[in-house]
């Protein structure tokens, strides 16, 4: 059973910048990719940026070259850093964790980002 928790949203100006974390519990993480996704109000839920066992990175069109995704296995942790923020970004943005052999998948509970003036 993994459990994850997103922290770092909140509001901020057009143009500016925020840092998305998603902390797992359990072992095993570095077993795991792992995909942001994200959930704009009255629209379906998107797929972001993901990153593999190995590190290998993608994004959507939409946010490339403004997004960057990481993971620290030490820490359990992954990472979206998000530049030159929209207004087009504001949505719910969510952690999915999929076991690289079980397909097993887990989601964090979501977490709101605005960017308005």
């Amino acid at each position: 059973q993994v459990q994850l928790v997103e922290s770092g949203g909140g509001l901020v100006h057009p143009g500016g910048s925020l840092r998305l974390s998603c902390a797992a519990s359990g072992s095993r993480f570095s077993e795991y990719t792992l995909r942001w996704y994200r959930q704009a109000p009255g629209k379906q839920r998107d797929l972001v940026a993901g990153i593999t066992t190995s590190g290998v990175t993608n994004y959507v069109d939409r946010v490339e070259g403004r997004f960057t995704i990481s993971r620290d296995n030490a820490k359990n942790t992954m990472f979206l850093q998000m530049n030159s923020l929209k207004p087009e970004d504001t949505a719910v943005y969510y952690c999915k964790a999929i076991h690289s052999v079980t397909y097993k998948d887990y989601w964090g509970q979501g977490i709101q980002v605005t960017v308005s003036s």
